[in-house]
């Protein structure tokens, strides 16, 4: 093997040997059991396939298929003269892009004909900012960015520009630069079925004068057409179902009120520098995600406008008219959202004759579920419940969203300029269902139990499975980074993070040791994790890089929903900080379910 060469001074060099990727004894043993006389055939590996893979449907066809794509890497001289599988050809297959963790061919396999309500949807908060909460840019290239991604749901705050002659975007009361209205609606008509069919929601701030209202009318009626979903009725009773309104766009605000004057802001007003500086303090990966038994105080008073109030909750800033409204503006919102205003009493009543949204701030929402936790699932049954960021998030972070799933609200809106371990668990969450934005909720959310009692989180549940994780080694890091990244002095010292986001009982986070000195580190540890709540799982892997100033690099990371993690030895590829996919940086491991 060749030789990698570190500068210790101007006079001393460090000269490590680069190792070659090892096949780890298990899978030595198992090519060993499913093979005869040093390769393995078709119906071999067919039976590998089934009996270890977990491929119950594994077919001869699918055999013959993997054999043909190995015979493509002629470079490798990994097959038998009588075409077997070698040992180096099994594992060149094992350990690559045509075997990942989660269904390659499973596309959206869920029930799609239920009510909008039973669904988890990628939604997302302030959609058009390019930064921070307070002095980034506005514009139509993060929302873009979202819809590729698969976001299901966008938020646009709409404001009179300067002169009150037409409509901006922008986040009000703040230094954002605007965006023109029109700009962002020609956008999501041209990129919202990019990566998904299943419909796309806008959810408006609306700070508009009348004459404004009725323009922005127009520009949405030209712009989409018969994408548009109207419905005839003022208001639904149930909301549709995500397959009948595939490549369809839906309004969503609440019904048209008195324009809210918007206030200077001024530099002196803002310290931007602390803007600037909010996200220094954090690792590259951001912090760890909050538990969702947090230190929570609650008011004595149970009311929802003490704290960190969202734009459309800002009503009672200024003295308000009423105002007659739009007929053509008002005829266009499906999803009408309503007020979250008074008690939880009030707020989370459900009406059996309408379908309505509310938006409940990530605090609101904390206290709502400790006092009113199951009027919160209750009302999630057949309403939406949108929960935001809250204010002092300048710095676009989010919060743990698993709070807001597992109690059944169907919008966990993220600022999705962010990233850091938050923002792992929302790419991870929605990888399922082949990505289309819309994931269907557990059964025990969706209906209560005989004595009309609801689903719990924090309740102590039986184990139902036992996810087994092994962590066998990992490589490419030596492709994607530079060689000095890590350690300026020697290879990097890798070491995993894994475990599981899900309720209380499930989460936890363990780790491998530390391998030194090496860019294709083996570690073949085992891990296991009792789940009671597997529906609501996320298996969460990290890479970092021990750092004797106790700083640890970054090395990679991925989320995956672990109801769909297909059995068996798998290919698991990382991403970096923001979610990319590296070219090269994987791991090879197993998972089992007992």
């Amino acid at each position: 093997m060749s030789k990698q060469t570190y500068r210790v001074c101007l006079c001393f060099r460090r000269k490590f040997r680069l190792t070659a990727s090892e096949v780890p004894e298990e899978i030595k043993s198992l090519f060993g059991k499913y093979s005869g006389g040093g390769f393995m055939t078709a119906d071999q590996l067919r039976k590998f396939l089934i009996e270890v893979q977990g491929e119950e449907n594994a077919t001869m066809e699918d055999a013959h298929e993997i054999i043909d794509r190995l015979r493509e890497q002629r470079h490798l001289g990994v097959f038998h003269r009588k075409g077997g599988v070698t040992l180096e050809a099994f594992f060149w297959y094992l350990f690559g892009d045509m075997n990942p963790p989660l269904p390659p061919k499973h596309g959206v396999h869920q029930d799609m004909n239920a009510p909008l309500s039973h669904y988890f949807i990628y939604t997302g908060h302030n959609s058009y900012l390019t930064g921070n909460q307070i002095s980034s840019d506005c514009s139509d290239v993060p929302i873009i960015d979202a819809l590729k991604r698969g976001v299901r749901v966008i938020e646009l705050d709409i404001w009179p520009n300067s002169d009150k002659s037409d409509v901006h975007v922008l986040h009000g009361r703040t230094l954002t630069t605007p965006v023109e209205l029109i700009k962002c609606l020609k956008s999501i008509r041209e990129h919202a079925f990019a990566a998904s069919e299943y419909p796309v929601v806008i959810t408006l701030e609306d700070h508009l004068t009348a004459d404004l209202q009725a323009k922005v009318a127009e520009m949405i009626t030209r712009t989409f057409g018969d994408v548009l979903f109207a419905p005839d009725s003022e208001c639904l009773k149930e909301f549709p179902s995500p397959e009948s309104l595939k490549k369809r766009v839906i309004i969503s605000t609440k019904p048209p009120k008195e324009y809210l004057e918007a206030k200077e802001v001024t530099e002196n007003e803002l310290d931007v520098q602390k803007v600037k500086d909010a996200g220094r303090d954090e690792e590259a990966w951001g912090k760890e995600v909050s538990s969702l038994k947090g230190d929570i105080e609650v008011d004595d008073k149970d009311d929802l406008d003490v704290d960190d109030r969202d734009d459309e909750d800002r009503d009672d800033d200024v003295n308000k008219l009423n105002q007659k409204a739009v007929p053509e503006y008002k005829r266009l919102i499906a999803i009408h959202a309503g007020k979250s205003k008074g008690g939880f009493d009030t707020c989370l009543c459900v009406d059996s004759e309408k379908a309505r949204r509310i938006s409940l701030s990530e605090q609101k929402l904390e206290k709502a579920i400790i006092t009113h936790g199951k009027q919160v699932v209750r009302f999630t049954q057949r309403n939406m419940l949108r929960v935001y960021p809250k204010g002092m998030r300048i710095d676009s972070s989010n919060y743990n969203p698993l709070i807001g799933w597992s109690h059944g609200a169907q919008m966990v809106a993220f600022n999705m300029q962010g990233h850091g371990r938050s923002m792992w668990l929302m790419h991870g969450m929605f990888r399922a269902n082949g990505g289309c934005g819309y994931i269907k909720k557990p059964e025990f959310l969706l209906k209560s139990g005989e004595d009309n009692e609801t689903f719990d989180p924090n309740a102590s549940l039986p184990v139902k499975t036992t996810l087994k994780v092994t962590v066998y080694m990992g490589e490419g890091w030596y492709y994607d980074f530079k060689h000095t990244h890590f350690d300026l002095y020697s290879p990097p010292d890798f070491y995993v993070r894994v475990g599981i986001a899900g309720v209380p009982a499930d989460t936890i986070m363990k780790k491998t040791g530390i391998k030194k000195d090496d860019w294709s580190p083996s570690w073949n540890e085992v891990f296991e994790f009792p789940l009671t709540v597997l529906e609501l799982a996320l298996l969460r892997v990290e890479v970092h890089e021990d750092d004797l100033s106790g700083n640890d690099d970054f090395g990679g990371q991925t989320c995956l929903p672990v109801w769909e993690i297909r059995r068996g030895i798998r290919t698991v590829p990382l991403r970096d900080h923001k979610g990319e996919r590296y070219k090269s940086v994987k791991l090879l491991m197993r998972f089992d379910f007992t």
